[in-house]
């Protein structure tokens, strides 16, 4: 059995680390703690891994967040991965800083890299695990806080958050999205 997860960020040394990043982000936490490297591949970078028995892949795509579509789908077929064992990491400007949700469909919430995939797809009921980044910015300055660094004060509570996340894609492989659903989104 083989799983997916995607985390969403654009490439580029002037994009890492930053808000938009998370789903990057999380996924060099899970790399670090299972002590996997990237390689580059079609559309991104990718590490490979077992756990529980099951087989994962993380992938970083390069399309860019607009164009995240591109590497989901082009994954999702080449592993013959079914929809429902893929996860995609994305930043959450509803959620406050640091709350995880995981969900298995809803709306992409203006978000571009989701907004591509539900086009890809043509649906939006795919696994998707939201990291909260927050709304600490003034009007018509979303852009600039989406694409900023963490603030001093935001960065403890923003490692402690990844590394739940972490253990979020793994607790879905093992016990399914509901119960995922169940532990995660409480913290």
């Amino acid at each position: 059995m083989k799983y997916l997860f995607i985390g969403l960020g654009n490439v580029g040394a002037e994009y890492e680390h930053t808000r938009h990043n998370i789903g990057f982000d999380v996924l060099d936490e899970l790399a670090e703690q299972r002590k996997l490297t990237f390689d580059a591949v079609k559309h991104g970078a990718m590490a490979i891994d077992k756990y529980a028995g099951k087989q994962f892949y993380l992938l970083k795509p390069n399309t860019f967040m607009n164009l995240s579509g591109r590497a989901f789908n082009y994954w999702m077929n080449e592993l013959s991965i079914p929809l429902e064992k893929i996860m995609v990491v994305v930043d959450d400007i509803a959620l406050p800083l640091g709350k995880l949700r995981v969900r298995g469909k809803g709306s992409s919430a203006g978000h571009n890299g989701l907004k591509d995939i539900e086009q890809t797809l043509g649906h939006n009921k795919y696994n998707r695990l939201r990291f909260g980044i927050g709304d600490t910015f003034s009007p018509g300055r979303q852009i600039d806080f989406v694409l900023g660094k963490w603030k001093e004060n935001e960065r403890t509570e923003v490692e402690i958050a990844k590394k739940f996340a972490a253990d979020a894609l793994l607790y879905f492989m093992k016990h399914g999205l509901n119960n995922a659903m169940t532990q995660f989104n409480q913290k």
